[in-house]
């Protein structure tokens, strides 16, 4: 009976003789080798070492197929790291089952092959903000409201963000200017200054609250462990969370101009560790330590931050007078404070730069000249420039093999980065203000700048006179899965929680999949 694999594999595992486990010597040329010291070597072989050497012996041929030396170049490769060596019957099978869906979800999205669903609440109004980790994308309102959508389950359903009840919660609430997600906690800050937190795995209401005099210009979420930094006015406040889950003032700065940009370095042991850019200046900041300038030069403002474990990257701004220093990105090691590169010369700004997320070694940049830069940061030069949008580009994200950019009159491009060429491209109303992937999925939002559209009153009881001002959310689905018989269409994914459907929104009108 053959064995089969993950993905359905069919293959037939290598079936053991039962005088395979008794092998002590293994022979190699004129000398025997104790069977351990024989794997220990052949550990040092990839795939195609081992095939050839299947096929010297019986001998070699049980040692080259042992399951310790497929289960480690499975781990090498990337795949199943959270699993064991016992969770698996064949980790041969399993490897060339995982390479196998790696090159169907590849070619699914060089063709733009899968799923796309649109995340809208109507009830919300208008969009003002947007952000989404591990597929779980959480958006703000100018209703106030604060909804989260789960891409990982076939019916997007994730837990409902309750506000923060107060006395004097009579009137409407104020919009949402900033949201922010991690693996485990949503953040939400309003325009009164309100900032929420809510615990994922609890969901409804909030788990912590504070309250700025003023309304918040950025707003930063730790990638781990629960750190929340927010900019108001000219105060930086950093909140955190002990082991207990009790919330304390982790930190609170005073900054000598306006707040433009705000992150939180990740990884971080002990006092968590904040770079905030005010125009033309980018300070350090952590708990109990005054703020320390990283950089600062008059008349270069900030235009774009993003930071990693070790490093900051920011765009700055030449006015005219200055001809002898172009636009750049400047890298700053966040250890020594020291300048490690500036790289680029453009006359655009440089909209937005994506650090963390891309691979090692490498920088991705958007530019108001239209172009897609990515940068070696071992050295200078950009390695490739893509003339990508036509009003300049606002959001970008890259990995090893490709580019996703999104541009103010709202394209989202898919380049293949090795070939310099672009693969597909999809346009909504609004600019892109949010672009996120990963192997097999792709968030993009389109979030209007006008948030009190002209010709119509957003007290209307008529949302669908609202429909072309409220910005959209794309959720796209790569997945080999998603191409089978029995996937679910994305107008089935509907909870149909919602008392009111539209006509335009057959979804919450037909709830069939409840039959």
């Amino acid at each position: 009976m053959p064995t089969r694999g993950v993905s359905g594999c069919t293959d037939p595992c290598p079936v053991v003789p039962h005088w395979a486990n008794e092998i002590n010597e293994v022979p190699f040329f004129d000398i025997q080798l104790p069977y351990e010291l024989a794997l220990k070597i052949f550990q040092y072989l990839g795939k195609a070492e081992l095939g050839r050497c299947a096929q010297v012996s019986r001998t070699w041929k049980i040692l080259a197929e042992d399951e310790v030396l497929w289960y480690q170049l499975c781990q090498q490769e990337g795949y199943l790291l959270d699993t064991s060596i016992s969770d698996r019957s064949c980790w041969k099978l399993v490897l060339r089952s995982c390479r196998a869906r790696e090159r169907a979800l590849k070619t699914n999205w060089k063709n733009r092959i899968g799923a796309v669903s649109q995340l809208q609440y109507e009830l919300g109004k208008i969009l003002c903000d947007v952000h989404s980790c591990d597929g779980v994308v959480i958006a703000g309102y100018t209703s106030g409201e604060v909804r989260l959508w789960d891409t990982r389950t076939w019916d997007y359903t994730a837990p409902i963000l309750e506000p923060a009840h107060g006395p004097g919660d009579a009137g409407p609430r104020p919009r949402v200017s900033c949201v922010r997600i991690s693996s485990s906690l949503a953040v939400a800050a309003h325009e009164d200054g309100t900032v929420s937190v809510w615990s994922l795995m609890l969901g409804r209401e909030p788990i912590h609250c504070y309250q700025h005099n003023q309304s918040i210009q950025a707003l930063a979420l730790g990638s781990a462990g629960a750190t929340v930094a927010t900019a108001s006015g000219f105060e930086v406040k950093v909140e955190s969370a002990d082991d207990r889950g009790f919330w304390q003032t982790a930190g609170t700065f005073e900054i000598q101009k306006l707040v433009n940009f705000l992150n939180l370095v990740p990884d971080v042991t002990g006092s968590p560790v904040t770079i905030a850019a005010a125009e033309d200046i980018v300070y350090l900041l952590k708990a109990q330590v005054p703020g320390k300038v990283l950089h600062s030069v008059y008349g270069q403002p900030v235009t774009c931050l993003d930071v990693s474990a070790h490093e900051a990257a920011f765009g700055v701004k030449n006015f005219g007078w200055l001809l002898n220093e172009p636009n750049q990105i400047l890298l700053y090691d966040l250890e020594t404070s020291q300048c490690l590169k500036k790289m680029g010369n453009s006359i655009g700004d440089f909209t937005c730069v994506n650090l963390q997320n891309s691979p090692p070694n490498m920088l991705v940049s958007g530019n108001k000249d239209r172009r897609v830069r990515v940068f070696d940061l071992r050295r200078s030069e950009s390695l490739c420039s893509l003339y990508a949008h036509q009003l300049g580009v606002s959001a970008v994200q890259m990995d090893d093999w490709k580019i996703v950019s999104g541009g103010e009159e709202g394209l989202v491009c898919v380049w293949d980065q090795r070939m310099g060429t672009k693969l597909w491209e999809m346009h909504a109303r609004h600019p892109v203000r949010h672009v996120w992937f990963n192997s097999h999925s792709l968030i993009t939002a389109n979030i209007p700048n006008e948030k009190s559209p002209r010709g119509g009153s957003i007290t209307d009881d008529d949302l669908t006179a609202h429909r072309k001002h409220r910005g959209i959310i794309y959720a796209y689905d790569f997945s080999v899965d998603q191409l089978a018989v029995e996937s679910v269409i994305p107008i089935c994914r509907s909870s149909y929680d919602e008392v009111t459907g539209y006509s335009y929104n057959v979804g919450l009108a037909v709830p069939y999949d409840n039959i």
